[in-house]
């Protein structure tokens, strides 16, 4: 161990994980993460609500395609960060804070250097891209605007994620709640203000969700800057060359998560693609179901991240016993989240359809994404133990593999032979996604059962 520690109880920037009720403390701990997850869903949703609502089923389909391409984009940024987060959690369970500065530098430079190189390589590619997801012609110029003013804006999205991984591996997840309250405020109030009274329809939405974003990044950065002697990085230029032990492990953690990352993204803008073939009242049912599944996937994520920060610094204080109950009572409350969804969305289908749009044609054949839906909910509960258990114990092969058989292979092989092969169309797709969905729970099942996290 570093001869650089500092007592965690000594560092009101590190809350420790590994004493106390298991319950209590993953319940505190992911509570502020459930509501910073649903008020990202709902800064994501406002921008298809209000557009759908002002511009129909074209706008709505141009935020859903551009929506889907963003979300392939960021594959890195949530990858590397998640990385960063386990190890920091790692380090605090193991008191090492010198530990914690050189991975805090070295992830701050990465992931910084990848948006904006990522940035100028899309923007060339712009068209490309566009006619790679197969976007409607009828909202090609609205897709345009959305994702080419998003592109631009991954800087502040790469930048938030950095500090809240910082923030969350520490086990503080109040912050990360304030930041993300103060982009949806933005968020909403620009929207409304863009593309309600100075019609600048799709562009408008993503100027408003880039600028939201920003403001976030910086208020969070303007935070950590403040509070930088109690972890021990003090922001000097020196600190953010990439040190080689840090960078390595970032990198050996980093790859296979981005990799999962993006093989489940790119599966979904495959399936966006094929579904878009069938027109634009399909592609817009699909930001819909989408959507829906945001909203779910974000909620879930709250206690997957709590639960991925427990196991990590858990594991760091060996402290095994712990383990089994911080991934039953993430999956159990996952599962009841999973369950409130399911029923509203079975009761009042066409209530929730049309707080996206006004537009009858889409809210009419909406109908079909129902039971894709549900199934959806419950596959982001099962995969709270999956990722639990696999994030916070740093087993890359396991999130490789996760990302061929989840993201490649069965969630567009199932697609492919429902949609196709079984000829169900649209439907297929959706099912054949919802279906994939279950795959982590059986990988990660087996992991836990094998007792290999251990070690």
């Amino acid at each position: 161990m570093s001869t650089d520690t500092v007592a965690k109880k000594e560092n009101s920037m590190i809350r420790d994980l590994t004493e106390g009720n298991v319950v209590r403390l993953l319940l505190i701990f992911s509570a502020p993460l459930f509501v910073s997850n649903v008020l990202q869903s709902v800064y994501n949703i406002v921008d298809m609500i209000v557009i759908g609502r002002v511009e129909g089923g074209t706008g709505m389909s141009a935020v859903s395609t551009g929506g889907n391409i963003l979300n392939l984009l960021l594959f890195l940024a949530m990858g590397f960060s998640s990385a960063g987060q386990i190890l920091i959690a790692r380090y605090v369970g193991e008191n090492d804070k010198l530990k914690i500065k050189k991975i805090i530098g070295s992830m701050f430079s990465l992931l910084l250097s990848m948006a904006i190189v990522m940035s100028f390589v899309c923007y060339a590619l712009r068209r490309q891209i566009l006619d790679l997801v197969n976007t409607p012609p009828e909202a090609y110029e609205y897709t345009m605007d959305y994702t080419v003013i998003c592109i631009f804006g991954l800087v502040f999205i790469y930048g938030y994620n950095v500090v809240s991984a910082i923030l969350r591996g520490m086990g503080d997840s109040k912050r990360p709640f304030y930041f993300v309250a103060v982009a949806t405020i933005i968020n909403i109030v620009l929207d409304i203000v863009f593309v309600v009274y100075f019609h600048m329809a799709a562009k408008g939405a993503a100027l408003a969700t880039v600028i939201g974003q920003a403001v976030s990044f910086f208020y969070s950065l303007i935070y950590l800057y403040h509070k930088r002697e109690s972890f021990g990085f003090d922001f000097k230029l020196s600190s953010f060359v990439p040190e080689r032990e840090a960078t390595g492990q970032i990198f050996k953690l980093g790859i296979p998560m981005s990799l999962q990352s993006a093989a489940i993204h790119i599966s979904f803008t495959v399936i966006a693609a094929w579904i878009n073939s069938f027109g634009v009242i399909s592609s817009a049912i699909a930001g819909i179901y989408g959507k829906l599944g945001a909203v779910m996937g974000t909620m879930s994520n709250s206690t997957t991240t709590a639960a991925a920060s427990m196991v990590g610094q858990n594991l760091g204080a060996k402290k095994y016993k712990r383990i089994p109950q911080i991934l039953f009572w993430a999956m159990g409350i996952s599962a009841i989240m999973a369950a409130v969804c399911a029923v509203l969305l079975y009761l009042y289908p066409e209530r929730l359809f049309m707080l996206f749009t006004k537009d009858l044609s889409v809210v009419s054949a909406a109908s079909v994404i129902i039971l894709p839906s549900i199934l959806n909910f419950f596959g982001c509960a099962a995969r709270t133990f999956a990722f639990g258990i696999i994030n916070g114990s740093g087993n890359a092969k396991l999130n490789m593999a996760i990302a061929l058989f989840d993201g490649m292979i069965s969630r567009i092989g199932i697609a492919y032979i429902l949609g196709f092969a079984v000829g169900m169309g649209p439907l297929g797709f959706w099912l054949g996604d919802a279906i994939a969905g279950y795959v982590p729970l059986i990988i990660g099942g087996i992991y836990y059962i094998s007792g290999r996290w251990k070690r």
